[in-house]
């Protein structure tokens, strides 16, 4: 579980650093790749980490 929570969270903050370098170059397809570094931030890496956390706490 520890593992995942780091590398989907690696794999998120690349993609959204990726796309603001698209967007700096004005490269195409720099809104679909912010959309989805947002998207896995958002909706993969923080749930998974909270998860993480309150798994944590809870078994103290």
């Amino acid at each position: 579980m520890k593992k995942s929570v780091y590398v989907l969270g690696f794999i998120a903050l690349f993609t959204l650093s990726t796309a603001f370098l698209f967007e700096i170059m004005h490269w195409p397809y720099s809104g679909i790749m912010i959309l989805i570094g947002f998207a896995l931030f958002n909706f993969g890496f923080l749930p998974t980490l909270f998860y993480k956390l309150y798994s944590i706490e809870k078994n103290k």
